[in-house]
């Protein structure tokens, strides 16, 4: 591990097998408690994202849990010069990072209690994970916040475009799609706009990201499968808004709901994750539950350990 851009923590990047476009890396960040403990929680970011949310981790710390968090391959510390940010070809690419991470923080680090922790596209990421590795009981609790379960838009626009989307993905998956998160999200959050976090632009810029087909194809499949039904083992816990809204330009509406995705769908596919989840729905919580307004990321808190308490307890 070596010193990380965040004062107080460190990483190690992980040598991935090429791909399609190269060479790959992940990067493992971590920082733990002040007193040595048993338990940990890996954290998967969303889509234009990286891991930068401090304060999340310091909650961890504070309540006794050791943190590490993933910047997955193509995304934040992970880029390389000759890759698309943020782009795959199907989520089940990072599944070996996952396993090494998890391998890292159970076997050299002998945590014997993890709970796997995404956020948007995270969260889509992770309950796919915990599904595929459930035999090997590597998952021992999954917090998913706001996790990226359906597209947003209607059910007409959704079905209209999926096919043509899905050829033009399957053929030319770096073909440019015209969709994408709106600009206001970005500014919702940075605090050199309405916000009052500090993130790095070039790694999570406010202006998105061009879309690409083979990704949106990626998305897809991979929401398919949800609603397919999975079989996760271990016990789930999904947060999410109370509302969501689409807005053409800047209302502090936007400082108070889910600017990203449907929570109603959030809340409607939780039914496909396992037979051991809890749904609760935040009030006032933005896209990212944790960059919230300082009360309402409180109540997050409160909830999420609240429910670590029955689930992950302290050994």
């Amino acid at each position: 591990m070596t010193p990380d851009i965040l004062d107080g923590f460190e990483h190690v990047t992980l040598p991935m097998p090429d791909d399609y476009e190269g060479a790959v890396v992940a990067t493992l960040v971590r920082r733990r408690a002040p007193q040595r403990t048993s338990r940990a929680v890996l954290y998967l970011h969303g889509y234009i994202d990286y891991f930068f949310q401090r304060a999340l981790a310091e909650q961890y710390l504070v309540h006794g849990i050791d943190f590490y968090a993933l910047d997955l391959r193509k995304c934040g510390r992970s880029l390389l010069p000759h890759q698309t940010p943020h782009f795959c070809k199907d989520l089940r690419e990072y599944f070996p990072e996952i396993d090494t991470a998890v391998s890292i923080i159970r076997n050299d680090d002998e945590h014997s209690a993890l709970l796997l922790d995404g956020h948007s596209t995270g969260g889509l990421i992770a309950p796919l994970y915990a599904h595929a590795r459930r035999e090997r009981h590597s998952i021992d609790a999954l917090f998913l916040n706001s996790p990226f379960f359906d597209l947003p838009g209607s059910w007409l626009s959704r079905e209209l475009s999926g096919p043509a989307v899905s050829a033009i993905g399957a053929l030319t998956p770096f073909t440019v799609v015209p969709a994408g998160v709106s600009r206001l999200y970005g500014e919702s959050i940075h605090k050199d706009y309405h916000g009052e976090w500090a993130f790095d632009t070039r790694w999570k810029p406010i202006e998105g990201i061009p879309v690409r087909a083979g990704w949106l194809r990626a998305i897809r499949t991979a929401q398919r499968r949800l609603r397919a039904g999975l079989a996760i083992l271990c016990p789930v816990l999904v947060m999410c808004s109370t509302e969501s809204s689409t807005l053409a330009s800047w209302d502090d509406v936007l400082l108070r709901t889910d600017a990203v995705l449907d929570v109603d769908a959030i809340s409607r596919d939780v039914q496909y994750l396992g037979n051991s989840v809890t749904r609760i729905n935040i009030e006032g919580g933005m896209h990212d539950l944790v960059l919230s307004a300082a009360p309402v990321r409180a109540h997050v808190y409160d909830e999420l350990f609240r429910w670590l308490g029955a689930y992950l307890p302290a050994g």
